[in-house]
């Protein structure tokens, strides 16, 4: 039958558009079904773009790690200049709980094949002159890490993969997962069925819902962060430079120089902000724009173009939920990247191709052990 397919992914975003690519380059029958109108149209658009392997729990340095290593040889394989560069990531420290922390965690990183150090204040300078010296202490710095553009990559994903047969539905919207003795047998949609016996659930913001629809509760809900853009001005950042500091609305920022020259910048609220409204707001610009220039004091002179808002999908702990579950044969989950499914998610593609066609090694499973649907969520992850 026409409509018969090895596997159905929900979702054309982050992870179900290089989902799609990877499993069609593999030889398997895909349909995508996304009810926007076309590819990247959820989170993946207010992605800000950066990439980094720099964590501090195994699954997600592997996934990140797999990650690099296809967005950073993507033009050479397949032609689409994606804008990645190995920019690298500086987290900085200008007081005493930031640097311990930094230093725990190089304990974690480096034996998981983490390229990455600690410099005291006059290295960091070297690698970063235009940091503000007054009070820094020093800081991490990952040169392997980078960034790319999420709009050329979701192009480039989508484009490729329909090239090797994978079809995309757009403004479709699933309205049930079907299923017979306990086994996935198929999807409804608004406009008909498809039958397959495997189907991800790489649906973002919109997961929960269906997951539903399996009778399952995964976690996840959508945590709304802000973002912005300069004009673009000569190179002078160089890695994206993270503070963790908190403050008054915010728990941490994070800002770097596109390829392009544009400076891009994001904060993580304090206390989260829930729902779905993607609608900026004037209390962003404020609270951000003096942190970045405390840091970096040639910010001060920079012309912001704009900003936006976008959704993360946040789990309690903020790791992603990946694999398949007990109580449904051939359902897969892929969600709650939360707020890093751009930089997860052709790596986690990967996975998910041996997760569809049950082939994963015992290596393999211990790397998604710690991303399972059953864990406990209690703890946190220390860079989300």
């Amino acid at each position: 039958m026409s409509n018969t397919y090895d596997v159905i992914i929900i979702g054309a975003g982050s992870v179900g558009t290089p989902a799609a690519f990877f499993m069609a380059e593999a030889g398997l029958k895909v349909l995508v079904l996304e009810k926007f109108a076309s590819a990247g149209q959820g989170s993946n658009k207010a992605a800000i773009g950066g990439i980094r392997a720099t964590h501090s729990d195994l699954a997600k340095i592997t996934l990140c790690l797999k990650s690099i290593e296809i967005f950073s040889t993507w033009e050479e394989r397949y032609g689409d200049d994606l804008e990645w560069q190995a920019n690298g990531y500086c987290f900085v420290a200008y007081r005493p709980q930031e640097e311990q922390t930094l230093k725990k965690l190089l304990t974690l990183q480096k034996p998981y094949g983490l390229k990455i150090d600690w410099y005291d204040k006059e290295a960091l300078l070297e690698i970063v002159p235009a940091l503000n010296p007054e009070g820094l202490l020093g800081g991490t710095y990952s040169p392997e890490d980078g960034s790319a553009s999420p709009l050329l990559s979701a192009m480039a994903f989508f484009r490729r993969a329909r090239e090797r047969g994978a079809e995309f539905h757009f403004k479709e919207q699933v309205t049930g997962i079907l299923t017979r003795g306990g086994k996935v047998v198929g999807v409804k949609t608004d406009r008909g069925e498809y039958a397959s016996e495997c189907v991800i659930n790489a649906a973002g913001s919109w997961a929960k819902e269906i997951a539903r629809l399996v009778g399952l509760d995964v976690p996840v809900r959508p945590d709304l962060h802000e973002a912005g853009i300069t004009a673009p001005v000569a190179p002078f950042v160089g890695p994206m430079i993270v503070d963790l500091r908190p403050c008054e609305g915010s728990k941490n920022f994070y800002f770097y120089q596109y390829k392009r020259g544009q400076v891009i910048f994001c904060i993580t609220p304090s206390p989260s902000i829930w729902g779905e409204d993607r609608s900026e707001t004037s209390e962003f610009l404020p609270m951000i724009a003096p942190r970045m220039i405390q840091v970096m004091p040639k910010l001060a002179n920079v012309m912001v173009r704009r900003t936006w808002r976008g959704m993360y999908p946040m789990t309690p702990d903020g790791s992603p939920i990946v694999g398949r579950v007990k109580e449904v044969e051939g359902y897969i989950n892929a969600v709650g990247m939360c707020g890093q499914g751009f930089m997860l998610g052709p790596g986690l593609a990967t996975y998910l191709v041996k997760l569809a066609t049950q082939t994963t090694t015992a290596e393999d499973e211990r790397v998604l052990a710690g991303l399972s649907l059953y864990r406990n969520f209690g703890g946190e992850e220390a860079l989300k």
